[in-house]
């Protein structure tokens, strides 16, 4: 999720192409081949998200780190930062007209 997040992927297909051109540099790191779409779906459904917690802890630390050794008083993120939920909610359709379109999915 990294590689999305700096890459600027939009979507797993997005994603698995950026992975599979750098395949090389992938063995490097000790992985074998990019993962697949449907590889990648289930870790995102699975990760905890304290895992991205942690990450941002530590990389906004490593950024402060450099900022203070530049001689920067303090280190700040250019645009404001914002987490977005992408957890799926099972509704009713019959009690919502708009969800008409995803009748095998709603009850």
């Amino acid at each position: 999720m990294l590689f999305c997040q700096l890459g600027n992927a939009k979507s797993l297909r997005e994603i698995c192409g950026g992975l599979a051109s750098c395949e090389g540099k992938l063995r490097h790191l000790g992985v074998p081949r990019a993962p697949s779409r449907s590889t990648l779906a289930y870790a995102n459904e699975h990760r905890p998200w304290e895992l991205y917690q942690t990450i941002l802890e530590q990389l906004l630390g490593r950024c402060r780190q450099v900022a203070a050794a530049e001689g920067r008083r303090k280190f700040r993120f250019k645009n404001p930062l914002m987490s977005i939920d992408g957890s799926v909610i099972d509704l009713c359709a019959s009690l919502y007209a708009w969800a008409k379109f995803r009748r095998p999915k709603g009850r």
